[in-house]
Parts: structure tokens; sequence; C-alpha cells
């Protein structure tokens, strides 16, 4: 998943961005309002962080942009006014959720999962296909109740992939949702990675679920669910 940080105090931006980049996600960042209505447009972002207090433009004036736009990206609105009066405001901007600052790591966490569950049809949390199950909090993998180990990349591409079973994936789709701008990435990362969970999720199963379509990309098949 990728994620767009709007936050002009960099030390908390280079804190959040290393925590959640080791969590697997790929992220970007912002320091100002301008800067971060602008990027905030790229429909690549699964979701936005976006500080209340900017320079340029305040949280509330890109949030009412972006949403005017029609930008659809769930947006988490961080801030240290907790006035009730601010978080009405925040939401009313057309934000999904409020942070009111200084908070944990943890929880910001679970407001992201929490997030994400909003697009799913599943509200659990859980993803499944088949046999195979995903749990985005705990990051534990199985197949067939047998665990799966995952390093975060092939965590982040098998959730992407199981967030739209049936659905195709380009490569030029899983890099741009699985790595940051500023990343350099060679030209056949996307198959490595696929090549590895194949491995790791089809390999011990007759039942395969993850297939590529030779010339267009991949597709997490789910038997539970039509294309």
């Amino acid at each position: 998943m990728r994620i767009l940080i709007v936050e002009d105090n960099r030390r908390l931006s280079d804190s959040l961005r290393l925590n959640l980049q080791d969590d697997g996600y790929a992220v970007d960042t912002a320091y100002d309002g301008l800067d971060g209505e602008e990027m905030g447009r790229t429909p690549s972002y699964d979701i936005i962080i976006l500080d209340l207090m900017l320079p340029g433009k305040d949280g509330f004036e890109v949030c009412r942009a972006l949403r005017n736009q029609r930008v659809r990206t769930p947006i988490l609105m961080l801030t240290a006014r907790d006035a009730l009066t601010d978080r009405i405001s925040g939401l009313d901007s057309g934000a999904d959720d409020y942070l009111v600052k200084p908070f944990e790591i943890d929880e910001l966490r679970a407001r992201l999962r929490a997030l994400l569950r909003r697009e799913s049809s599943d509200k659990s949390g859980l993803l499944q296909a088949g046999d195979l199950l995903l749990n985005p909090a705990t990051h534990a993998v199985s197949r067939a109740g047998i665990p799966i180990e995952l390093t975060a990349k092939e965590f982040a591409l098998l959730e992407y992939l199981m967030r739209h079973p049936n659905r195709v994936i380009t490569r030029e789709m899983a890099e741009t949702h699985l790595w940051s701008y500023d990343q350099l990435v060679a030209s056949n990362v996307v198959d490595v990675y696929i090549r590895r969970l194949r491995r790791k999720i089809d390999d011990d199963h007759e039942s395969k679920l993850l297939e590529t379509l030779r010339g267009t990309g991949y597709r997490l098949r789910n038997p539970q669910e039509k294309p």
C-alpha cells in the first residue's frame, strides 16, 4: 500500500516514514500544503496522512480542495489542536479520521488499517482467497492452516493482490503502489517478488491462486468471488 504524508515537522515526518516503511508501506512525503495538494491528486495513494497546521495552505484547505477535485483517497488528519470544533471542522472538510498529537505509532497503524477496512467488503480486516488467509494487523499469513513467512515487501505485494482479487494487476500498478518515488527499482523487480510469492503460497498446493497473464500482468484468483 502507498501512503502520502503531508507534515511540515520533518522530524515527525521522517519518523512516520521510517516506521511505515518498516511495515512494508511505500511512503512519499510533502512538507507544505501546496505540494501536499498537488501530490494528493495522484490516484496511486491508498491513504493520505494530512497535518492540519501547514505552511502555504492548511490541512482544512487541502482536504476541501482534494474533495472538490473528486479525490476519494481516505484522509487521516493529524493535529495538535484537540478542540471539538477543530475535529468537527476536519471531518466536515472531508477527512475520514482525526488523530490528535502526540500519539502512539501503534494507534496510527490501527487507524490506517481501519481506513483500509472501509474499502473492503470484509469488515473483520482479514483477507481471504480460498484457503489463503492474510491478517493486516498481525502480518500473519497462512494457507490451509500452515503459516507462511514473508518479508515486508512480499507481504505488501500479497496484501495488494488480495485487496483486488480476480483483478489483473500490471507491473506498473504494482510498482506504483509498493515503491516510493525516491526508490530506484529494477525493471524486473515485480517479477522477482511474484516468483518468490508463488514458491511460498502455491508450490506446495494443487490449487494455484497466483496467475501470470503474459504481456498483461498478474492476478490473485479468489474462488469465492466472481471476477
